[in-house]
């Protein structure tokens, strides 16, 4: 059995770093600086990271750029306008906006829909508008002309090219119209909002509802009433809210406000021609 043979140590070299193993004679000491890599982060505060501590300046800025799916806007400028976030802020309504903003149209000689949506006008109505148009002219013109062909014992076969008539009148006359308006105000110098322009033409069109819905009214004279009253609503809406707008372009205002209210007439006197007319 081996007896143990320990050299006894002072207390005073066992307290605080060890002490340096001198070196072998012919051996170049290196020596290093003293570091803290102990203590994360690398700052005053102990116990939790601080809100001055931050990466390295060279750290990849990947995962602090907007992911693909967020709220917020990925790219800017132009290409803004083909994500779905720079249009969520004209869908922001509720029903009772909705509701207020049709009555207003049914309300031609106020003139106050402009200013009352001035702040915050919605393409959500607009939509759902030119939705029940499509819906409601192709549904009632294939009623009545199935009606009619049975009343006079003909053959009847449907007519599909309705839905994509009605789809590409309203829907195009709602986005192309206040589209050519807006360019023509500019190049008065009298501009307008490009979304407020299609808000109010898009809710001067809801009269055409309830229009389309007495067309089932077996009498012509009583469909020419209708259609007119209803062109007539709808270009008063139109021009009194855009004419004192339109006034801020000089004498010319006159023949622009005249154009408006025209263009809405000759829109009911289509509507009147192609779907407030039976044929058989």
């Amino acid at each position: 059995m081996m007896s143990s043979n320990y050299t006894a140590i002072d207390n005073q070299n066992v307290s605080g770093s060890v002490p340096a193993v001198a070196d072998p004679p012919g051996q170049v000491a290196v020596k290093f600086t003293e570091s803290n890599l102990q203590t994360f982060p690398p700052s005053s505060s102990q116990g939790k990271i601080s809100a001055a501590s931050g990466p390295p300046r060279d750290a990849d800025d990947t995962f602090s750029k907007p992911v693909s799916g967020s709220d917020e806007p990925q790219q800017g400028g132009w290409f803004r306008a083909f994500t779905i976030a720079a249009y969520k802020p004209y869908f922001d309504v509720d029903t009772s906006d909705v509701l207020e903003r049709i009555k207003d149209s049914l309300l031609p000689f106020t003139g106050s829909f402009s200013e009352k949506t001035a702040d915050n006008p919605d393409l959500y109505g607009p939509f759902w508008i030119c939705s029940t148009l499509v819906f409601v002219a192709a549904s009632i013109g294939t009623f009545i002309t199935y009606i009619a062909h049975k009343l006079h014992n003909k053959e009847w076969n449907y007519d599909i090219n309705l839905v994509t008539w009605s789809a590409g009148l309203f829907y195009g006359y709602s986005t192309i119209v206040p589209l050519c308006l807006f360019v023509v105000l500019k190049y008065f110098s009298a501009p307008s909002g490009l979304v407020q322009l299609l808000c109010l033409y898009g809710y001067s069109l809801f009269v055409f509802i309830p229009a389309l819905c007495l067309s089932l009214v077996p009498w012509e004279i009583v469909r020419w009433v209708v259609a007119g009253v209803a062109g007539f609503m709808s270009a008063t809406f139109v021009a009194t809210n855009l004419k004192h707008h339109i006034a801020s372009a000089g004498e010319r205002w006159f023949f622009i406000v005249a154009a408006i209210f025209l263009l809405q007439l000759a829109l009911a006197l289509v509507l009147r021609v192609y779907l407030f007319n039976v044929t058989v």
